[in-house]
């Protein structure tokens, strides 16, 4: 006798398909997280190691009807427009966040979301049906969100070895079988291969290992759960104590015999609190640190060769993912350097993705820098990350000089990218939105994009072919 669905994959699967989104501040949050990750996106087209992975398997084709990719030419099947857009979303580190027990960025979805939104319109239109709007996207950017933030809430994956587009995966699974026409037990059935399939380890995030994979990891993990989306609905059974089964399920063989934990009820928390990176592509834990140094760029920039010491201030996630001394290989390893990140920033008084890149990692004064910090814990800091009424990423620095000065302590505890900064920040992010659309479009076209964005009631409404159309 069969099983009956673990209740995780039902809890998932009803949050899904019963769960209305009545919030405004959560649509009104993603429509600004579609635009950051837009905006993200077209910028990475800049980036050589990133367009070499996009495009179709074999050269030239093409697939009719099929999903279009942002800022290119190329139509594609779901699944693979899924992996091209996650990874240009995702490529320059520079898309919203969410730090938990467990860290990652719920925009990654977005590479599911709006390929098989658009696949889906342009198979309604030629069938006569109404198209997806960005309605349905926004709606279902929410629930992605809000199932990948609450899975990370207290399961921290990285903690046993396991990178966190886990999350992205299950996340994707459960909302592109719906967009794909998916009823309840399709996405049951759906996730359970979710949670079957082999989860990525954390490798290529690390020294000596950190590398580019984790760029498109995202885009993997997003391109996977469209595959495993399409199969359930050509009839694939799903597998339903896929997680409770003993010796052979996910709760024995990832999480050690434990279980998955969901610490607060679905709904559209995870939207609402989201952490946006505005001001420059750095690692999240090290946002506020690179805050600090900006504001005492101006006040060390003469006298770098007299700094005896750089004391860097952090909290326990920060220490345990980016500290980092030694050799650093490649943009991957740099952009998840505190050090590095802040070496940038005091030399330069701003950080830029091409900061990350060999050309500018020769300058000797990096490592100088570098090799002046030392970097302490404070526990209130850690215990303040992962309050829930707080979730600060808080860092202080303070600078000494070889004649007995120092500076002030600067700490920041919440970035600018954060909830409680918004007003400060929204007008930041339309700027930020703007100067990468501009890498890739003309003014005229890019304005028209910020006054669509601007107009809920329009956005909402339009769609999503039509929208796709406009980023080509």
């Amino acid at each position: 006798m069969r099983h009956a669905p673990d209740k995780e994959l039902t809890l998932l699967a009803d949050y899904v398909v019963n769960t209305p989104i009545k919030n405004t501040l959560a649509y009104e949050t993603a429509r600004y997280c579609l635009m950051d990750a837009i905006g993200c996106a077209i910028l990475a087209l800049q980036y050589p190691a990133c367009t070499k992975l996009l495009g179709p398997i074999i050269a030239d084709t093409m697939v009719p009807h099929g999903s279009r990719v942002l800022g290119t030419t190329y139509e594609l099947d779901p699944i693979l427009a899924a992996f091209n857009i996650g990874t240009l979303i995702r490529w320059l580190d520079f898309n919203d966040t969410w730090l938990a027990a467990e860290w990652g960025h719920p925009s990654d979805n977005l590479g599911a979301i709006l390929a098989v939104a658009d696949y889906v319109s342009r198979k309604n239109i030629l069938e006569k049906k109404p198209p997806l709007t960005m309605h349905d996207v926004l709606t279902a950017m929410i629930k992605a969100y809000e199932i990948q933030g609450v899975l990370a809430l207290e399961n921290g994956f990285n903690r046993i070895g396991l990178d966190h587009v886990a999350f992205v995966k299950i996340a994707s699974t459960a909302v592109a079988t719906q967009l794909l026409g998916g009823q309840r037990d399709d996405i049951i059935n759906a996730l359970s291969h979710a949670f079957i399939d082999g989860q990525s380890l954390r490798t290529y995030r690390h020294a000596p290992n950190t590398g580019s994979r984790k760029s498109w990891a995202a885009g993997d993990a997003t391109s996977r759960a469209v595959r495993l989306a399409w199969l359930v609905l050509k009839g694939e059974m799903g597998y339903p104590s896929a997680l409770s089964v003993k010796t052979w399920g996910f709760n024995d063989v990832t999480l050690r015999g434990q279980s998955l934990r969901f610490p607060r009820e679905l709904s559209s928390y995870v939207m609402e609190n989201i952490l946006f990176k505005i001001a420059f592509p750095a690692e999240f834990h090290a946002q506020t640190a690179v805050e600090c140094a900006l504001q005492l760029h101006p006040l060390i920039k003469n006298r770098f060769d007299h700094i005896k010491k750089i004391v860097l201030t952090t909290h326990e996630s920060a220490i345990r993912i980016i500290n980092k001394t030694g050799v650093l290989h490649n943009p991957a390893d740099r952009d998840h350097c505190l050090q590095y990140m802040v070496a940038a920033a005091l030399l330069m008084g701003d950080l830029k993705a091409d900061y990350y890149e060999e050309d500018f990692a020769k300058n000797p004064r990096i490592d100088f820098l570098r090799e002046k910090m030392c970097v302490e814990e404070n526990t209130q800091y850690s215990k303040d990350y992962l309050d829930p009424d707080k979730r600060s990423i808080a860092n202080a620095m303070q600078i000494y000089f070889d004649d007995g000065s120092c500076t002030d302590n600067i700490e920041i505890h919440y970035p600018l990218g954060h909830k409680r900064r918004r007003n400060e920040g929204i007008p930041l992010l339309i700027k930020k939105f703007k100067d990468n659309m501009l890498t890739r479009f003309s003014v005229e076209k890019t304005e028209a994009l910020v006054a669509i964005f601007n107009n809920h009631n329009k956005l909402e409404n339009l769609p999503i072919n039509q929208f796709i159309e406009k980023l080509i």
